[in-house]
């Protein structure tokens, strides 16, 4: 599975495909120069339960650590995975 990150200059997506088929894809906003906001994720439905929004999560997750960001999960999704997932909170950000 291959994950892309695209950005411009405010909204990012990281898209995973597989076999040119596009498996799931997560949103977020670039609202200032230290932080995303995570909004969306979405997984087609022949692509689930294979972590492929986990797969698209992590490539976010080492984005923000090479950009020293942080990132608030307002999606579902991704707040939940933050709350379960103790790896990925060093990038999580605080109130």
């Amino acid at each position: 599975m291959e994950i892309q990150l695209i950005e411009n200059q405010t909204k990012g997506t990281a898209i995973a495909t597989e076999n040119s088929q596009t498996a799931g894809k997560m949103t977020y906003s670039i609202t200032a120069s230290n932080f995303i906001i995570i909004d969306h994720t979405e997984v087609e439905p022949n692509f689930k339960g294979k972590g492929v929004g986990k797969k698209l999560l992590y490539k976010i997750v080492d984005m923000a650590r090479a950009k020293h960001i942080k990132i608030l999960p307002l999606c579902p999704f991704a707040h939940a995975m933050f709350k379960k997932m103790d790896d990925i909170k060093d990038v999580l950000k605080s109130n």
